[in-house]
């Protein structure tokens, strides 16, 4: 579905106004008054069946640094003793897996990752909280994530990044976009601190080149 998503975004064909891939299929949004549903789909099955090799390309990896302290993840020695782990275990299994993102959905820039460890695949909460912070790093199911808004959420989560996930001020608005590949970098809570003063400090809607450096997309 990436590959098909992808062919299609690099067309910039005048007739669709949205593309939103999911797992399993992607959501064409098309003006009416330019081509219709037949013609589209002649389109999509002959993008489908060309599977260049190109479309193989290896994805842009971009790594976000993550506090695990308690105070961010609240559910981290929870998700310790249902794993029968260590916190510190369950911190590098996170942090040294290698994330796809499969689709935005949700809210705005909400990625959601596949990849996840099977030792800390548990289930959501069964009582969702009412507020989770924006920059939340979190697991459910067989996935990751992390909130880029503040907003409601059932997921566990496991720390903070200091970068903003979502600014609907640049293009695009969103830190991932389905494809990436994601590295999860731990960092103690000075450089947390530190980078997000830094980033606070930061003109509303800039691309700040003050994103640490663990903060990159080649």
């Amino acid at each position: 579905m990436i590959s098909l998503f992808r062919a299609l975004l690099e067309l910039r064909d005048a007739r669709i106004r949205n593309l939103h891939p999911a797992y399993a299929s992607l959501l064409i949004d098309f003006d009416p008054r330019k081509s219709s549903h037949e013609k589209l789909a002649g389109l999509v099955e002959k993008l489908a069946r060309q599977r260049r090799p190109e479309r193989a390309r290896a994805p842009s990896v971009v790594t976000i640094p993550v506090c695990y302290d308690t105070e961010f993840g609240l559910d981290l020695l929870d998700v310790a003793k249902s794993a029968n782990l260590s916190p510190e275990e369950i911190i590098r299994q996170h942090s040294s897996a290698t994330y796809l993102v499969c689709f935005l959905g949700f809210s705005p820039g909400f990625a959601y990752l596949s990849g996840l460890p099977a030792a800390l695949r548990l289930p959501r909460l069964d009582t969702p909280r009412k507020n989770v912070k924006a920059g939340t790093v979190a697991i459910a199911g067989s996935q990751a994530a992390v909130y880029p808004v503040d907003s409601a959420g059932g997921w566990r989560l496991l720390g903070r990044t200091p970068v903003r996930m979502f600014d609907p001020e640049v293009t695009p608005p969103a830190r991932l976009v389905p494809g990436d590949a994601v590295k999860f970098v731990p960092i103690d809570r000075a450089e947390f601190d530190a980078t997000f003063d830094k980033l606070s400090n930061t003109t509303p809607g800039a691309k700040s080149e003050t994103t640490p450096e663990a903060m990159e997309r080649p």
